[in-house]
């Protein structure tokens, strides 16, 4: 999954863990967002690198 879809996934499941009472799935949301977030961080520093090698002409799609 994308950046952004780990972050909604996430939210949706904590939200849900968090009204049904379910720790694991509130703990699985949790989780999901944290992983939406280290993605969106790694996309920005191969940005980050890629401009300082070689300009942005081979920017990737994220």
């Amino acid at each position: 999954m994308g950046e952004t879809t780990d972050k909604l996934m996430g939210r949706a499941k904590e939200t849900a863990g968090a009204a049904t009472g379910n720790d694991d799935l509130k703990a699985r949301g949790e989780g999901d967002q944290a992983k939406g977030e280290v993605k969106g961080k790694v996309n920005d520093a191969v940005d980050k690198v890629g401009d300082v090698l070689g300009g942005d002409k081979d920017k990737h799609d994220h």
